[in-house]
């Protein structure tokens, strides 16, 4: 804003590192510790760190507070900070708007008066309120920057654990390139929102409350003829505008999320794609898809271009008639000169905040569009619910009841139907059958992934439904057909289960499944970092990793969903040795293609149309000659040189 406009512009502005596991250094020396004569400044330097919440505050699978995200909830619960920011908002205000009031003072009483007294003291207020005005816009910029990070922070938090606390059918459903705009772009906007244009909200609609106040007090007449030329123009151009940008804006924030979906889809993918030589069709693809978000910013731009030079022509017709009239007033003697300046200035700062306000307003239905989707996201519920009134369940010894199962993923297309199974304690049952058959979703509601659609599943008794979450699967160990590793050391991976474990148990697990020979051979041992998603390894070493990391949370349950599907041949056998020792006094579920890994369980169960067709050993089900015993002629045929 202009000084002679009523401002004086150009103000406006357009954690502590953690050393890690056991603070090592990447050379993977222990650290030393800090340098007595250094001990002091960095004492100092983390006395004046912000906090970032309690470093052990529990996850909680239920609490949640339910309510919507809103502007005004995110800034209410920090009232320390929006008080001195809303005092430094008004300071600012009224300082910005002395300029006219100064100009008018200096010109009446001092350069027609010929009084230089006068002129130099209204000349060093004004300097005054300059220098002022950027103290206080200092303080707002300050206090408005914190309250905004604190909000954005708990926001997140909330999301993030929202997030952990949704059953996969909602990942197999949602694309992962929307969520991840969830927590990106649209708390970004937020953030932005918060940090400046909250403030200057404030301040242009103060500024044009004051000014108008100001305007009736120099000539309420003058000033109720200008308001009546400009105001009713004004007001139906924003009317249409804030239709349109609602429409807008919601459309430019599912737009981007497409494009992150698309994005995040083709770079998790990019090995399938280069195999498949799909780079040129995915180009055009995408080019598509950020072509409808260069759409949806066309057509915001187009209303922004319509609505900003629109009101710009309403305010400068406005200001020629205010010089007519009041010129016309001057001449007659019912105005002084330096009041018709004022005058002609602060209605130039009346008209500016409406410039200004179109921006914020864009800002702001940003904003309000990406509230829609968090709240959207967090309405979500999840299916696996724990309910308040669960229990710990205590130690298991592993006994597995399906009482008349039936789940479907989809509604009216069961995929399990009437299942009922005993499993002993310390028994190993091998799942064997079809792609397809529901092996796989076998695994996957004992560790209550899902829940049945009808029917129960018990453990030692107990109704997985009835126990809490953190209990059943503290119990429960599971090497998924596809390992996942995160971004971290090899330590970290394996020990991910029991991350306070020791070196010689790490070692232990290490030496189990055979990969000792991987950890010597990596350049810092224990502590080599893995790349993302573990793509330094081969997909048999990552396989040994998650087994390992099976072996090392020490569960009562064992739950492997072809294991072995992606070892070869020497590689299976080292892993299979692991497994007896794995498996060894504990129940496990081995759901297996090889039927070579089926014939190592104490007990085989055949699962085809919704249901298990045959259960018994190896040897049983071969003399009963049923769908097992085609299943193992087919894979003898084919495995006999």
């Amino acid at each position: 804003m202009s000084m002679f406009g009523g401002g004086f512009g150009g103000f406006n502005p357009g954690g502590r590192p953690s050393m890690g596991a056991a603070g090592r250094k990447g050379n993977g020396l222990p650290f030393a510790g800090i340098p007595p004569d250094l001990a002091e400044g960095v004492a100092k330097l983390e006395a004046r760190e912000p906090g970032h919440g309690d470093p052990q505050a529990p996850f909680d699978p239920v609490a949640d507070t339910g309510r919507k995200v809103t502007l005004l909830r995110l800034v209410i619960g920090r009232k320390g900070l929006l008080v001195a920011a809303l005092l430094a908002i008004l300071v600012e205000t009224l300082l910005l708007q002395a300029g006219p009031y100064l100009v008018q003072v200096g010109i009446d009483h001092g350069i027609a008066a010929r009084n230089v007294t006068v002129l130099s003291v209204a000349t060093g207020a004004f300097v005054a309120a300059v220098l002022l005005t950027g103290l206080a816009t200092a303080v707002r910029m300050r206090q408005s920057g914190r309250l905004a990070a604190s909000a954005t922070r708990d926001l997140r938090i909330r999301i993030f654990a929202h997030l952990q606390r949704m059953s996969l059918d909602y990942y197999t459903s949602e694309k992962a390139g929307v969520t991840m705009t969830r927590m990106t772009s649209d708390v970004e906007s937020l953030q932005s929102l918060l940090a400046d244009g909250f403030a200057q909200f404030v301040i242009q609609a103060l500024t044009m409350v004051v000014v108008t106040g100001v305007l009736f007090h120099y000539n309420a007449g003058l000033a109720v003829i200008t308001l009546l030329l400009v105001v009713p123009p004004l007001l139906l151009a924003s009317l249409w505008f804030r239709r349109a940008a609602d429409q807008g804006y919601n459309r430019q924030r599912d737009a981007i999320a497409t494009m992150f979906a698309d994005l995040s889809e083709s770079l998790n993918g990019v090995r399938v794609v280069t195999a498949h030589n799909r780079q040129d069709r995915n180009i055009v693809a995408h080019r598509e898809v950020v072509g409808g978000y260069r759409d949806a910013n066309d057509f915001t731009g187009r209303i922004n271009a319509v609505y900003g030079p629109g009101t710009s022509v309403i305010g400068l017709l406005g200001m020629a008639a205010l010089l007519l009239i009041g010129g016309r007033m001057v001449l007659r003697g019912e105005l002084s000169i330096g009041e018709l300046t004022a005058f002609v200035l602060y209605l130039n700062a009346f008209f500016q905040p409406v410039q200004q306000l179109v921006q914020l307003y864009t800002q702001y239905q940003q904003a309000r569009a990406a509230v829609g989707k968090i709240n959207g996201l967090l309405g979500t519920p999840s299916t696996i619910v724990q309910r308040p009134s669960a229990t710990d369940l205590p130690p298991v010894r592993g006994e597995i009841v399906f009482s008349d199962v039936t789940f479907a993923y989809v509604p009216g297309r069961p995929v399990l139907s009437g299942v009922n199974l005993h499993i002993a304690p310390g028994e190993t049952v091998a799942c064997v059958g079809p792609t397809g058959a529901g092996k796989s979703t076998l695994a996957k509601l004992v560790t209550r992934l899902y829940d049945p659609t009808a029917g129960a599943i018990l453990i030692d008794g107990y109704d997985l439904r009835d126990v809490t979450l953190a209990s059943l699967r503290r119990q429960i160990g599971v090497v998924p057909q596809e390992p996942f590793l995160f971004a971290g050391t090899l330590r970290d991976n394996i020990a991910f289960a029991r991350p306070t474990t020791t070196d010689a148990e790490v070692w232990a697990a290490v030496d189990a499944v055979g990969l000792r020979d991987l950890v010597e051979r990596s350049p810092e041992g224990l502590l080599t970092p893995l790349h993302e998603r573990g793509q330094s390894v081969s997909s048999g070493e990552r396989q040994l990793l998650a087994l390992a990391r099976a072996f090392l949370a020490e569960p009562r349950v064992v739950v492997l969903d072809e294991a072995t599907s992606s070892l070869d041949l020497n590689t299976e056998l080292r892993v299979e040795a692991a497994l007896d020792r794995l498996l060894q006094g504990r129940t496990a579920i081995l759901v297996a293609h090889r039927l070579s890994t089926a014939m190592r369980a104490d007990r085989i169960i055949v699962v085809d149309n919704h249901q298990i067709l045959e259960t018994g050993t190896h040897t049983e089900l071969l003399s009963a000659n049923g769908p097992y015993a085609h299943m193992y002629a087919t894979w003898s045929s084919h495995s006999t040189p």
